[in-house]
């Protein structure tokens, strides 16, 4: 039995947020029932077509879950989710701001009505305050948390290539279920809580929120390199391939001196005999190691990092990377179904003692509207009217 086997998490939900809460969820046994819009479903369904047709963000969030087409502003919809939720231990949503509550779907409401429940509110900057009706969108909140700020080069500011402040939120709401289960085994009561992506991707601001606003100015943009800790970052080879290291400490310096740049008397040097030396004269220490790195091929210089134990990694494409050998060799990839074609999916990053994840297929839109009708009482007549209304 998967941990979370028996739990029913009922979700009003599209794009990354709270698919990706929903997901890991389902990953550990829960039934999650997927809302969607009749017809198109989640609009994230049409991202793109590069997964046998259909979605990438779409495969990776949804896999294990159930979609139910339903149209909530029709007359009957309120009954189907009364019935819902009725049975349902999790609710979570990321609608549009205030769109829940105009649809009797707040926390106060619904807790009144169920107390057991669980609602989870995932928005970009929080039920109140000014920003409280704000759209926000990933790169819009990689904007207003300042990662923008100190990602990139000096001169072209960037965003990450991953939708971060999505992903945050979705792990506080998929933390924030597990801690509110817990908190129910105590209580026997529901509860509600809010996750924004302004504060979840803040949280993970916290070095360089504190090294600027005590430190009297923000971490530069480095590109690759770390904005203070040198040398840790991209470094060419002669091969024309590009090795990225980091030194940590003052051992692991003279290691990598000595063993790595076969220039052991380098480690003593006084522009380079503490970290804050080396960054002073960053530009000069960049060249002693492009100059020795320059008769090595990007193989030897992993072969010399590795034998002074200095943390190192290659540039990997993507096909790099789902061909990588650690992955292999760990077994960390199944074999997941979609209504397009078989997928490889890689299995939850926590791995549990004689626990297998939920692995099951991506849904099509509406796939079990019909079964879950009937399963809450509604007979055909009923499913019949809404779908002739287009409201499943």
């Amino acid at each position: 039995m998967l941990p979370l086997s028996g739990i029913t998490v009922v979700s009003m939900e599209q794009a990354v947020a709270a698919p990706f809460a929903t997901r890991q969820l389902a990953d550990l046994g829960a039934r999650v029932i997927k809302i969607e819009r009749p017809g198109a479903g989640d609009f994230a369904r049409g991202y793109d077509r590069t997964v046998h047709g259909q979605s990438s963000h779409f495969v990776w969030l949804n896999r294990s879950k159930e979609s139910l087409t339903l149209d909530v502003k029709h007359p009957d919809a309120a009954a189907v989710l009364d019935r819902l939720l009725a049975q349902a231990d999790v609710f979570i949503q990321n609608l549009v701001p205030g769109a829940a509550a105009r649809l009797g779907l707040g926390g106060d409401a619904l807790l009144a009505k169920h107390p057991r429940l669980i609602v989870g509110n995932i928005s970009g900057y929080g039920p109140d305050g000014p920003y409280a009706m704000k759209k926000a969108y990933d790169l819009l909140i990689q904007c207003e948390s300042g990662v923008v700020s100190i990602s990139g080069t000096p001169d072209t500011p960037s965003k990450s290539g991953i939708s971060i402040a999505d992903i945050a939120a979705g792990m506080y709401g998929y933390t924030g279920v597990l801690t509110a289960l817990f908190q129910r085994t105590r209580t026997g009561r529901g509860t509600s809580f809010d996750v924004s992506m302004l504060e979840a991707l803040g949280e993970w601001m916290g070095y360089p929120t504190y090294f600027a606003h005590y430190g009297g100015s923000a971490p530069p943009r480095t590109g690759a390199a770390h904005a203070t800790i040198h040398p840790y970052g991209p470094f060419p080879t002669g091969d024309g391939r590009t090795v990225f290291f980091g030194i940590q400490n003052e051992r692991e310096w003279a290691s990598f001196c000595a063993t790595v740049l076969a220039q052991p008397d380098l480690a003593t040097d006084p522009r380079f005999d503490s970290n804050s030396h080396r960054q002073q004269h960053r530009e000069a220490l960049t060249a002693v190691i492009v100059a020795a790195f320059a008769s090595l091929t990007a193989e030897q210089a992993v072969a010399r990092l590795d034998a002074a134990q200095i943390a190192n990694a290659r540039l990997n494409t993507m096909d790099e990377f789902f061909a990588h050998p650690q992955l292999a060799a760990r077994d960390r990839w199944r074999i997941v179904a979609t209504p397009g074609g078989e997928v490889q999916a890689l299995i939850p990053a926590v791995t549990m003692r004689d626990v297998d994840a939920r692995m099951d297929p991506v849904p099509a839109v509406g796939q079990h509207t019909r079964a879950i009708l009937d399963e809450l009482g509604f007979d055909a007549a009923f499913a019949d009217r809404l779908a002739h209304d287009g409201a499943i």
